[in-house]
């Protein structure tokens, strides 16, 4: 599912036109982003939550020539699965 998908199945779920549910979706996104920039960690019950996490800085090795490469530290984000969504998966 891309989200062109994604925005029809909103709209015909919630009887909206597709223009409605991609500016949802959007704005959901959107919401998402800026508060994992802020710092904060995002919950959404049944689903999963997303938090920024740090990642250390590292060595990393180039496969074809074996040297030895540096990898800086950054901010990733961080999906957790709720155990609903975990189990609706599963069966």
């Amino acid at each position: 599912m891309n989200k062109t998908d994604l925005v029809a199945a909103v709209a015909e779920d919630v009887q909206i036109t597709k223009e409605k549910a991609a500016a949802a979706i959007e704005s959901v996104i959107k919401n998402i982003q800026s508060a994992l920039v802020d710092g904060e960690e995002v919950r959404l019950p049944g689903f999963g939550s997303f938090k920024a996490v740090q990642r250390k800085a590292t060595t990393a090795r180039n496969p074809r020539t074996g040297e030895t490469v540096p990898v800086a530290a950054c901010t990733v984000p961080k999906f957790s699965a709720a155990k609903g969504l975990k189990e609706a998966i599963n069966g």
